[in-house]
């Protein structure tokens, strides 16, 4: 097998295209030949030793991916070989082959293709878990979106309006604001050119949105805070613009509004039946059309670098997709 290694994590210049040795499955465990690996924000930071999550020296970065059953371990009875699968695992994915534990592959349906699964499982499950189980988003309700044009983004906007709320997407140009457009949007607010709070006033008459969806973190997010409606929700899932901000906590008695804290990985692991059964709806409301990733484009696998620099520059709409060349 190949894969791109990471031995020191300054960044993604230091990563090298090697040959390893292809791995066999222990017990739990399957080998999968991995079929297309998708780019997340957390993808970037790992290399740069950024992330809360630092793992062993040295490992192959690239958290999300699809691809085919080779070899299943001792105990594997849900996956067989040849069947297709989508993994979350963290770590792994920007290779040929990976070991990936049995419990953290979803099963593929019948048309799911693999671009798509690539792309599925961490957007769709951070928005899903954030949205509807943490915030309990209702029908009716509006749901402000910032970040919008970003994976998560984009998996938001969808999630919120198949749960039949009103979005307020919010990007940082009108050309991510078109697309949020199409994907449903029942409205945009182009934070570059508009004061966030004073569109916020006019959009929403004045009340505020209901439940606020933050995977940026950074400026915006007090002004969006000062903006939520009462009994709203404010969603922490992410700093995407580095900063982490400081809200000031009156503002949540004022409102009495409330800050909730988003981590799917950690409700995956606590929680896996309840887990399962989300990704099973997830993987139902794509085969009825419902939800689909939003494909900013396939770069081949040897161009990974190309591909981190291009979501370093937030120059992604949705998601980027690398396949083996």
């Amino acid at each position: 097998m190949h894969a791109w290694l990471c031995d020191n994590p300054t960044g993604v210049d230091a990563l090298t295209w090697q040959e390893l040795p292809t791995p066999q499955p222990k017990a739990g465990e399957v080998l999968l030949q991995i079929k297309a690996a998708s780019l997340n924000f957390p993808d970037l930071l790992i290399v740069q030793n950024k992330y809360q999550v630092k793992p062993p020296l040295p490992f192959v970065p690239g958290s999300e991916y699809a691809g085919v059953v080779q070899a299943v371990g001792e105990g594997v009875t849900h996956l067989k070989v040849g069947q297709h699968v989508a993994c979350f695992t963290g770590t792994g994915g920007f290779a040929t082959h990976a070991i990936a534990p049995a419990e953290l592959c979803m099963p593929l349906a019948e048309g799911f293709t693999m671009v798509d699964a690539a792309a599925f499982i961490l957007t769709y499950a951070t928005s899903y878990h954030a949205l509807v189980d943490r915030g309990g988003l209702q029908a009716g309700e509006t749901v402000l979106v910032l970040g919008a044009a970003g994976g998560v983004g984009t998996a938001a906007i969808q999630i919120a309006k198949a749960m039949g709320a009103r979005v307020i997407a919010a990007a940082s140009s009108q050309s991510k604001c078109d697309l949020c457009t199409t994907l449903g949007a029942d409205a945009t607010l182009n934070y570059n050119s508009s004061k966030l709070r004073d569109a916020l006033r006019t959009l929403t008459d004045g009340r505020g949105p209901d439940v606020i969806y933050d995977p940026v973190g950074g400026d915006f997010a007090e002004p969006a805070f000062r903006s939520i409606a009462w009994r709203g929700r404010y969603l922490v899932v992410g700093f995407a613009a580095g900063a982490i901000p400081a809200l000031p906590l009156n503002l949540a008695l004022l409102k009495g509004a409330a800050i909730v804290g988003v981590f799917w990985g950690d409700f995956a692991k606590r929680e896996p039946q309840a887990n399962a059964a989300m990704l099973a709806q997830l993987g139902q409301w794509y085969a009825q059309g419902k939800v689909k990733p939003v494909i900013d484009r396939v770069l081949p696998l040897s161009q990974l670098k190309t591909a981190l620099g291009l979501m370093g520059a937030r120059a992604v709409q949705g998601k980027l997709v690398v396949t083996p060349d």
